[in-house]
């Protein structure tokens, strides 16, 4: 799968990567992030995900060919 991450997170990952390996769903991804840079868990945890440009919850079931991006949360003004 295509993982995208924006603002902070790119201080931890790629901008844009690939995730290979069983990941069932959003909160396994999430877990499985954390376990490759632990130094982003914080951050992970208060995210929000998209795939194909949709927010989707935790328990949404993820494939392989899926584009997901992770969104820290945002202020601004």
């Amino acid at each position: 799968m295509k993982i995208q991450v924006f603002a902070v997170l790119k201080d931890y990952f790629d901008k844009e990567f690939e995730l290979g390996g069983d990941v069932a769903d959003v909160a396994s991804l999430q877990q499985k992030l954390i376990a490759l840079n632990t130094d982003a868990a914080g951050i992970l945890k208060i995210c929000r995900f998209a795939v194909h440009d949709e927010f989707v919850d935790q328990n949404y079931s993820l494939k392989n060919n899926d584009t997901i991006c992770i969104f820290p949360p945002s202020s601004g003004g």
